[in-house]
Protein backbone atom coordinates (compact mmCIF):
# COMPACT_ATOMS: atom_id res chain seq x y z
CA UNK A 1 0.00 0.00 0.00
CA UNK A 2 1.26 3.27 -1.14
CA UNK A 3 2.49 5.66 2.22
CA UNK A 4 0.51 9.04 2.85
CA UNK A 5 2.53 12.34 2.76
CA UNK A 6 1.76 15.23 4.38
CA UNK A 7 3.80 18.79 4.01
CA UNK A 8 3.32 21.88 5.64
CA UNK A 9 5.16 25.30 6.32
CA UNK A 10 5.83 26.49 9.17
CA UNK A 11 9.40 27.36 11.75
CA UNK A 12 10.47 29.48 8.25
CA UNK A 13 10.74 25.44 7.14
CA UNK A 14 8.95 22.89 5.07
CA UNK A 15 8.24 20.08 7.94
CA UNK A 16 6.93 16.43 5.71
CA UNK A 17 5.32 13.30 7.03
CA UNK A 18 5.41 9.93 5.31
CA UNK A 19 3.29 7.31 7.05
CA UNK A 20 2.42 3.82 6.41
CA UNK A 21 -0.06 2.11 7.74
CA UNK A 22 -3.23 0.13 6.76
CA UNK A 23 -5.90 3.02 6.97
CA UNK A 24 -5.15 6.01 4.96
CA UNK A 25 -8.02 7.71 6.94
CA UNK A 26 -6.50 7.49 10.09
CA UNK A 27 -3.07 8.05 8.60
CA UNK A 28 -3.89 11.35 7.29
CA UNK A 29 -5.67 12.43 10.32
CA UNK A 30 -3.07 11.13 12.54
CA UNK A 31 -0.49 13.49 10.28
CA UNK A 32 -2.75 16.71 10.37
CA UNK A 33 -3.12 16.51 13.86
CA UNK A 34 0.84 16.22 14.07
CA UNK A 35 0.91 19.16 11.81
CA UNK A 36 -1.29 21.24 13.41
CA UNK A 37 1.04 20.34 16.85
CA UNK A 38 3.44 22.16 14.76
CA UNK A 39 1.79 25.15 14.62
CA UNK A 40 0.40 25.70 17.44
CA UNK A 41 4.46 25.09 18.79
CA UNK A 42 5.83 27.75 16.44
CA UNK A 43 2.95 30.07 18.02
CA UNK A 44 3.85 29.34 21.34
CA UNK A 45 7.81 29.60 20.88
CA UNK A 46 8.48 32.06 17.66
CA UNK A 47 10.94 34.84 18.56
CA UNK A 48 8.94 36.76 15.61
CA UNK A 49 5.30 36.66 16.49
CA UNK A 50 4.44 39.09 19.51
CA UNK A 51 2.09 36.44 21.24
CA UNK A 52 4.14 33.95 21.77
CA UNK A 53 5.73 33.19 25.41
CA UNK A 54 9.47 34.03 23.83
CA UNK A 55 8.19 37.01 22.28
CA UNK A 56 6.93 37.93 26.19
CA UNK A 57 9.74 36.90 27.76
CA UNK A 58 11.99 39.01 25.16
CA UNK A 59 9.42 41.78 25.91
CA UNK A 60 9.12 41.80 29.49
CA UNK A 61 11.77 39.39 31.99
CA UNK A 62 14.02 41.93 32.27
CA UNK A 63 11.99 43.85 34.32
CA UNK A 64 10.10 41.25 35.93
CA UNK A 65 9.58 37.64 36.34
CA UNK A 66 7.32 36.40 33.78
CA UNK A 67 5.25 33.08 34.11
CA UNK A 68 5.29 30.38 31.33
CA UNK A 69 3.56 27.54 30.52
CA UNK A 70 5.21 23.93 32.00
CA UNK A 71 6.05 22.82 28.77
CA UNK A 72 8.04 26.17 27.73
CA UNK A 73 9.88 25.96 31.42
CA UNK A 74 10.78 22.63 30.62
CA UNK A 75 12.44 23.01 27.39
CA UNK A 76 13.89 26.42 28.90
CA UNK A 77 15.90 23.80 31.17
CA UNK A 78 16.83 21.57 28.95
CA UNK A 79 18.04 24.11 26.80
CA UNK A 80 19.89 24.96 30.20
CA UNK A 81 21.96 21.76 30.53
CA UNK A 82 22.60 21.82 26.84
CA UNK A 83 23.99 24.80 27.50
CA UNK A 84 26.68 23.39 30.19
CA UNK A 85 27.17 19.99 28.97
CA UNK A 86 28.20 21.46 25.57
CA UNK A 87 30.79 24.14 27.24
CA UNK A 88 28.70 26.98 26.32
CA UNK A 89 28.77 25.70 22.47
CA UNK A 90 24.50 25.79 22.30
CA UNK A 91 23.29 29.28 23.68
CA UNK A 92 19.28 29.89 23.22
CA UNK A 93 20.36 33.91 24.40
CA UNK A 94 22.23 34.33 20.84
CA UNK A 95 20.11 36.56 19.39
CA UNK A 96 21.52 40.05 19.89
CA UNK A 97 25.36 38.39 18.75
CA UNK A 98 23.10 37.36 15.62
CA UNK A 99 21.65 40.67 15.52
CA UNK A 100 25.19 42.51 15.50
CA UNK A 101 26.40 40.54 12.72
CA UNK A 102 23.29 41.63 10.20
CA UNK A 103 21.84 37.81 10.22
CA UNK A 104 18.74 38.54 12.37
CA UNK A 105 15.89 37.67 9.98
CA UNK A 106 15.89 36.61 6.36
CA UNK A 107 16.44 40.05 4.95
CA UNK A 108 19.63 40.49 6.21
CA UNK A 109 22.95 39.35 4.78
CA UNK A 110 25.32 39.83 7.30
CA UNK A 111 28.32 42.65 8.13
CA UNK A 112 31.41 42.79 10.22
CA UNK A 113 30.30 44.58 13.77
CA UNK A 114 32.96 47.63 15.39
CA UNK A 115 35.21 45.85 18.74
CA UNK A 116 32.75 48.17 20.49
CA UNK A 117 29.53 46.57 18.77
CA UNK A 118 30.79 43.20 19.34
CA UNK A 119 31.13 43.58 22.87
CA UNK A 120 28.35 44.98 23.82
CA UNK A 121 26.21 41.99 22.34
CA UNK A 122 28.58 39.67 23.88
CA UNK A 123 27.33 41.10 27.68
CA UNK A 124 24.42 40.36 27.22
CA UNK A 125 24.72 36.66 25.86
CA UNK A 126 25.02 33.50 28.61
CA UNK A 127 22.54 31.46 30.33
CA UNK A 128 24.08 32.76 33.50
CA UNK A 129 21.48 36.25 32.87
CA UNK A 130 18.42 33.51 32.41
CA UNK A 131 16.96 32.76 35.81
CA UNK A 132 14.53 30.31 35.85
CA UNK A 133 12.38 29.94 39.31
CA UNK A 134 10.85 26.04 39.36
CA UNK A 135 9.02 26.97 42.41
CA UNK A 136 6.78 29.86 40.83
CA UNK A 137 7.80 28.96 37.09
CA UNK A 138 9.08 32.01 36.06
CA UNK A 139 11.87 33.02 33.56
CA UNK A 140 13.43 36.65 34.66
CA UNK A 141 16.41 38.05 32.65
CA UNK A 142 19.89 39.14 34.67
CA UNK A 143 19.39 42.93 32.76
CA UNK A 144 18.25 44.58 29.59
CA UNK A 145 18.98 43.28 26.03
CA UNK A 146 18.95 39.78 26.94
CA UNK A 147 16.91 37.51 24.56
CA UNK A 148 15.84 33.89 23.57
CA UNK A 149 15.60 32.27 20.31
CA UNK A 150 14.91 28.97 19.98
CA UNK A 151 15.63 28.38 16.78
CA UNK A 152 18.19 26.13 17.16
CA UNK A 153 16.46 23.68 19.08
CA UNK A 154 12.78 24.73 18.19
CA UNK A 155 12.20 22.23 15.19
CA UNK A 156 14.05 19.66 16.67
CA UNK A 157 11.82 19.69 19.45
CA UNK A 158 8.28 19.99 17.36
CA UNK A 159 9.06 16.93 15.11
CA UNK A 160 9.59 15.15 18.75
CA UNK A 161 5.91 16.42 20.42
CA UNK A 162 4.51 15.61 16.67
CA UNK A 163 6.08 11.98 16.74
CA UNK A 164 4.60 11.75 20.51
CA UNK A 165 0.75 12.50 18.78
CA UNK A 166 1.52 9.73 15.80
CA UNK A 167 2.57 6.75 18.89
CA UNK A 168 -0.55 7.91 20.26
CA UNK A 169 -2.30 7.26 17.49
CA UNK A 170 -1.43 4.14 16.98
CA UNK A 171 1.25 4.65 14.30
CA UNK A 172 4.19 2.85 13.91
CA UNK A 173 5.87 3.17 10.72
CA UNK A 174 6.14 6.93 9.71
CA UNK A 175 9.27 9.42 9.19
CA UNK A 176 9.25 12.97 9.91
CA UNK A 177 11.27 15.56 8.33
CA UNK A 178 11.69 19.48 8.70
CA UNK A 179 14.03 21.76 5.91
CA UNK A 180 15.75 18.63 5.10
CA UNK A 181 18.34 19.14 8.64
CA UNK A 182 16.35 17.18 11.16
CA UNK A 183 14.83 13.40 10.67
CA UNK A 184 12.83 11.96 13.53
CA UNK A 185 11.85 8.39 12.12
CA UNK A 186 9.38 5.92 14.34
CA UNK A 187 9.79 2.69 14.01
CA UNK A 188 11.13 1.00 10.18
CA UNK A 189 9.58 1.56 6.52
CA UNK A 190 7.51 -2.00 5.56
CA UNK A 191 9.85 -3.08 3.11
CA UNK A 192 13.07 -2.69 5.49
CA UNK A 193 14.59 -3.07 8.73
CA UNK A 194 15.54 0.99 8.85
CA UNK A 195 14.51 4.14 7.23
CA UNK A 196 17.93 5.20 5.26
CA UNK A 197 18.74 9.14 5.43
CA UNK A 198 21.40 10.33 3.34
CA UNK A 199 23.97 13.44 4.64
CA UNK A 200 25.21 15.32 1.75
CA UNK A 201 28.86 16.60 1.08
CA UNK A 202 29.63 20.35 1.61
CA UNK A 203 29.21 22.32 -1.61
CA UNK A 204 32.09 23.77 -3.03
CA UNK A 205 31.27 27.27 -2.09
CA UNK A 206 32.77 30.21 -4.17
CA UNK A 207 32.84 33.59 -2.46
CA UNK A 208 29.82 35.44 -1.79
CA UNK A 209 26.48 33.64 -1.34
CA UNK A 210 26.34 29.80 -1.39
CA UNK A 211 23.55 28.21 -3.39
CA UNK A 212 20.61 26.55 -1.43
CA UNK A 213 21.98 23.33 -0.09
CA UNK A 214 19.93 20.36 1.41
CA UNK A 215 21.54 18.86 4.17
CA UNK A 216 19.93 15.93 4.42
CA UNK A 217 18.36 13.27 1.91
CA UNK A 218 15.35 12.05 3.78
CA UNK A 219 14.75 9.33 0.73
CA UNK A 220 18.33 8.12 1.02
CA UNK A 221 20.76 8.03 -1.84
CA UNK A 222 24.18 8.91 -2.12
CA UNK A 223 26.08 11.08 -0.23
CA UNK A 224 28.88 11.38 2.76
CA UNK A 225 27.11 8.96 4.94
CA UNK A 226 23.79 6.72 4.72
CA UNK A 227 22.24 6.33 7.97
CA UNK A 228 20.15 3.22 8.74
CA UNK A 229 17.44 4.85 11.39
CA UNK A 230 15.04 3.32 13.75
CA UNK A 231 13.61 5.15 16.41
CA UNK A 232 16.11 7.65 16.13
CA UNK A 233 16.98 11.31 15.26
CA UNK A 234 19.61 12.39 12.54
CA UNK A 235 20.20 16.47 12.82
CA UNK A 236 22.93 18.30 10.90
CA UNK A 237 24.03 21.80 11.17
CA UNK A 238 26.14 23.39 8.51
CA UNK A 239 27.74 26.93 7.89
CA UNK A 240 26.31 26.80 4.41
CA UNK A 241 23.36 29.79 3.50
CA UNK A 242 23.59 32.93 4.66
CA UNK A 243 27.32 34.42 4.44
CA UNK A 244 29.14 37.28 3.28
CA UNK A 245 33.04 38.34 2.13
CA UNK A 246 35.01 41.17 3.31
CA UNK A 247 38.71 41.90 2.16
CA UNK A 248 38.29 38.04 0.85
CA UNK A 249 37.33 36.48 3.94
CA UNK A 250 34.04 34.86 4.08
CA UNK A 251 32.01 35.18 7.19
CA UNK A 252 29.01 32.48 8.01
CA UNK A 253 25.54 33.06 10.07
CA UNK A 254 26.84 30.38 12.29
CA UNK A 255 27.99 32.02 15.83
CA UNK A 256 30.33 30.80 18.50
CA UNK A 257 29.17 31.80 21.65
CA UNK A 258 31.72 31.25 23.37
CA UNK A 259 33.72 34.10 21.02
CA UNK A 260 31.30 35.74 19.17
CA UNK A 261 33.05 34.86 15.74
CA UNK A 262 31.36 32.97 13.10
CA UNK A 263 32.26 29.41 12.89
CA UNK A 264 35.55 28.44 10.90
CA UNK A 265 36.99 25.45 11.88
CA UNK A 266 33.80 22.77 11.01
CA UNK A 267 31.50 22.91 7.56
CA UNK A 268 28.87 20.51 8.59
CA UNK A 269 28.48 17.90 11.84
CA UNK A 270 25.57 15.67 11.98
CA UNK A 271 24.32 13.92 15.11
CA UNK A 272 22.44 10.51 15.92
CA UNK A 273 20.39 10.14 19.34
CA UNK A 274 16.99 9.10 20.00
CA UNK A 275 15.90 12.61 21.24
CA UNK A 276 15.10 15.18 17.90
CA UNK A 277 15.22 18.02 20.80
CA UNK A 278 18.81 16.67 21.08
CA UNK A 279 20.22 16.23 18.14
CA UNK A 280 19.07 19.56 16.72
CA UNK A 281 20.89 21.31 19.39
CA UNK A 282 23.56 18.75 19.64
CA UNK A 283 24.71 19.41 16.07
CA UNK A 284 24.56 22.90 16.58
CA UNK A 285 26.86 22.61 19.64
CA UNK A 286 29.35 20.08 17.54
CA UNK A 287 29.76 22.86 14.57
CA UNK A 288 30.50 25.03 16.78
CA UNK A 289 33.13 23.18 18.42
CA UNK A 290 34.59 21.55 15.83
CA UNK A 291 36.87 18.44 15.98
CA UNK A 292 37.99 18.83 19.31
CA UNK A 293 34.53 18.85 20.36
CA UNK A 294 33.44 14.96 19.53
CA UNK A 295 34.72 13.15 22.37
CA UNK A 296 33.58 15.16 25.45
CA UNK A 297 30.23 15.42 23.87
CA UNK A 298 29.88 11.69 23.09
CA UNK A 299 31.17 11.45 26.84
CA UNK A 300 27.78 13.06 28.20
CA UNK A 301 25.80 10.72 25.15
CA UNK A 302 26.25 7.35 25.61
CA UNK A 303 25.55 5.65 21.65
CA UNK A 304 26.09 8.68 20.20
CA UNK A 305 26.58 8.52 16.33
CA UNK A 306 28.44 11.82 14.84
CA UNK A 307 29.78 13.15 11.73
CA UNK A 308 31.74 16.15 11.33
CA UNK A 309 33.25 17.81 7.95
CA UNK A 310 35.82 20.27 7.99
CA UNK A 311 38.36 22.16 4.64
CA UNK A 312 41.00 19.82 4.20
CA UNK A 313 43.49 21.46 1.22
CA UNK A 314 40.96 21.90 -1.93
CA UNK A 315 38.30 19.33 -0.72
CA UNK A 316 36.62 17.99 2.56
CA UNK A 317 38.45 15.88 5.83
CA UNK A 318 35.84 14.10 8.00
CA UNK A 319 35.40 12.66 11.48
CA UNK A 320 33.03 10.24 12.68
CA UNK A 321 31.99 8.33 15.34
CA UNK A 322 29.75 5.42 15.10
CA UNK A 323 28.84 6.41 11.06
CA UNK A 324 30.55 4.61 7.98
CA UNK A 325 31.67 6.94 5.42
CA UNK A 326 30.88 6.88 2.03
CA UNK A 327 33.43 4.96 -0.16
CA UNK A 328 34.13 7.74 -2.37
CA UNK A 329 34.77 9.87 0.94
CA UNK A 330 38.00 10.30 3.07
CA UNK A 331 38.05 10.03 6.45
CA UNK A 332 40.70 11.99 8.48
Amino acid sequence: MNPVTLARNAMATRFEIVLHGGDPAALRAAGEEALDEIDQLEAQLSLYRPGSEIAQLNAHAAREAVRVTPEVFALLEHARRLHAESGGAFDITLAPLVRCWGFMGTAHQGRVPSDEELEQARSVIGMNLVQLDAQHRTVRFAREGVMLDLGAIGKGYALERAAELLRESGITSALLHGGTSTVYTLGSPPDAAYWKVAINQPPRMPSGQAPPHPTLSPRGGEGVATVPLKNESLSVSAVWGRSFEVDGKQFGHVLDPRTGRPVSGALMAAVVLPSATETDALSTALLVRGKEGLEPLATTRPGLKALIAFPDGEGFGYQTRGLTLGTAQNAR
